[in-house]
């Protein structure tokens, strides 16, 4: 899509057909009904993502190659790269979590890189090879679930709290990761996979499937039976520790409300509130608008529909913050291993909030937006 073409677009969240007129550059094309960004154009876009892309996988690179923080105490020290992080959590039979950690912080944020700068190379060229639309849909699959600058907030927090117990360096490796997370969070703000789709069909917009009232049945059923999983999962993540801490011999468990007390206590205040909002306030915030939305729209109600998509909208958007507590306890575990003198050991709830975290994610994505917009029929 270039800038002068006119062009009739469906919107995917309230499937309202749009009429587009000829985009200038950093202008947006939004729906009428529901003001969800449509399109959008940049001059000179394919260069850009190429030159963001390119850059942030080289920063990946450089920040798997050196030294990333360096811990000091009790005359003992303890230095760790990434790779030897996620190799400290697998060594302390926490397999489970530094999967999580290096899929959600390396692997998928470079699977996604690798596919906006292969997208990005073919626009260049104009070549179109019959592979690019899965290379598209796996971009699109794998965008929510890179959590590099989530899981640089996290190291950021780490920090604060291992001051009170030592010293902390910071090596190269930090630096290059705080360049990679920023250059991958500007691709993928900026990388319209419209747009994309749209060259792909050659001019041709994509089309959402019709809501069907299975549809319609089948997502409002899935959301309820996720929604009701979270609920579960959130009781061990509160209850259980998250993590245990071992200072000369003696074990403290501590769990995501005592932990926030801890940080406030010792006047951490602005880290208190960050995690009690991310751990606590969010996801139940979370779980509650989307209890109300699948039930408002199972109820077929007509008031408020810009109100829900509002709420529906900021679900999607900050739902996976919620793992920032889960980044740091993996960074504190792999960082602080000084045996008996002092060493961070994960617990039971870091799983446990991680899968209501993914649950109530998954729960959002199930969830049709059009059913705000539209009626269906129920089968009786």
């Amino acid at each position: 899509m270039t800038h002068s073409e006119n062009l009739t677009l469906v919107c995917e969240q309230c499937h309202t057909s749009a009429h587009i007129p000829s985009l200038a550059h950093r202008q947006r094309a939004v729906c009428p009904v529901c003001n969800h960004t449509l399109v959008s154009h940049r001059n000179n876009s394919s260069e850009n993502m190429i030159a963001y892309s390119f850059s942030a996988i080289v920063l990946l690179l450089l920040s798997l190659s050196f030294n990333f923080l360096t811990f000091k105490a009790s005359g003992q020290k303890h230095s760790i790269d990434l790779p030897s992080g996620i190799a400290v959590l697998i060594q302390q039979d926490y397999l489970s979590l530094a999967i999580i950690t290096g899929l959600a912080t390396i692997l998928l944020p470079g699977m996604v890189l690798m596919g906006i700068l292969w997208l990005s190379l073919a626009q260049y060229r104009n070549h179109r090879p019959s592979y690019l639309p899965r290379i598209l849909q796996m971009v699109t699959t794998l965008m929510p679930w890179s959590m590099a600058e989530i899981f640089l907030v996290g190291t950021l927090v780490s920090l604060i709290k291992v001051t009170e117990l030592a010293d902390v360096a910071i090596g190269l490796s930090f630096y290059a990761f705080i360049g990679f997370s920023a250059f991958t969070a500007l691709c993928i703000a900026q990388f319209d996979t419209t747009k994309c789709a749209m060259w792909l069909a050659e001019g041709v917009p994509p089309q959402p499937k019709q809501l069907s009232k299975q549809r319609a049945h089948v997502s409002i059923q899935r959301t309820w039976a996720l929604l009701l999983t979270a609920c579960i999962l959130y009781i061990p993540a509160n209850v259980l520790p998250i993590m245990h801490t071992e200072l000369f011999g003696q074990q403290t468990p501590n769990t995501i409300i005592g932990g926030v007390i801890s940080l406030w206590q010792t006047g951490s205040y602005p880290v208190a509130i960050v995690i009690l909002v991310a751990s606590v306030v969010v996801p139940v915030a979370k779980i509650v608008i989307l209890c109300w939305l699948n039930y408002s729209v199972q109820q077929q109600k007509t008031n408020s529909k810009q109100l829900r998509i509002k709420y529906y909208r900021i679900t999607e958007a900050i739902g996976r913050w919620s793992m920032i507590d889960v980044f740091v306890v993996a960074v504190l575990v792999a960082l602080i291993q000084m045996g008996s003198t002092l060493s961070i050991h994960p617990g039971q709830a870091a799983i446990a909030f991680c899968a209501v975290v993914f649950v109530t994610m998954i729960a959002a994505m199930t969830f049709d937006s059009r059913l705000i917009w539209q009626q269906w029929k129920q089968e009786k």
